[in-house]
């Protein structure tokens, strides 16, 4: 059983910020949030915010942080996060966790942990850059966490395997130095406030234990 429910996870792309989400969904009555989805169902659904959001992306302009945490505010004070809830993907600078504590304030949550899954930068890359698909039917496979049968052949229709472009090494490392450039400040900023749990295990069994541990 885990007593610290309302989080936060951070840690790099691939670092196993999904993985160990849907885990604990599994066993746990969280609410998984993601800002992708919060956005595109505020838009779906013709919010003011969502208006707003529409608005602006129909431009090629970006959301300001500011209807993102209004948006994550207004999700955040629904019933179903009264058990607690993954924050995912939000906040990715200072200045949107500035705003998220606001916005807690304002709807009476807080939070009670910032999960930091702290991955080294070559498992990272090697993560980021096993991922290959199907030509044919568009099926994913992992060179690491689930390869096929056969090592260019398609387990569901037997098309030839490929690696998308934004699968390389140089989009990875791309990927990597955005999350040190904006994100990584983060790490700081709540552990400055008491709040950061850094997870440096790797093997994901262990992780989850590790997890649950920490959070009980």
């Amino acid at each position: 059983m885990i007593n610290k429910k309302n989080l936060i996870f951070l840690g790099a792309p691939g670092a196993g910020k999904g993985t160990f989400s849907a885990l604990l969904l599994e066993k746990y009555p969280l609410v998984h949030i993601s800002t992708g989805d919060i956005l595109r169902s505020e838009i779906k659904n013709g919010t003011e915010l969502g208006k707003q959001a529409a608005a602006l992306m129909e431009k090629g302009e970006l959301v300001p942080d500011n209807i993102v945490a209004g948006m994550v505010r207004d999700r955040l004070a629904k019933d179903d996060c009264d058990k607690g809830f993954i924050l995912d993907g939000f906040p990715r600078t200072v200045n949107q966790a500035d705003l998220l504590e606001q916005a807690l304030q304002d709807i009476g949550r807080s939070l009670d942990s910032v999960v930091f899954f702290d991955v080294e930068d070559e498992l990272i890359l090697k993560r980021l850059t096993a991922r290959i698909s199907c030509k044919d039917c568009g099926e994913i496979f992992n060179r690491i966490f689930h390869p096929p049968k056969s090592e260019n052949e398609c387990d569901k229709c037997g098309g030839g395997l490929f690696q998308r472009p934004d699968d390389s090494l140089e989009t990875a490392k791309e990927r990597l130095r955005v999350f040190y450039d904006n994100t990584r400040p983060l790490i700081d900023y709540y552990a400055g406030k008491g709040l950061l749990l850094a997870i440096t295990e790797t093997q994901k069994e262990l992780v989850f234990q590790e997890l649950e541990k920490e959070l009980a």
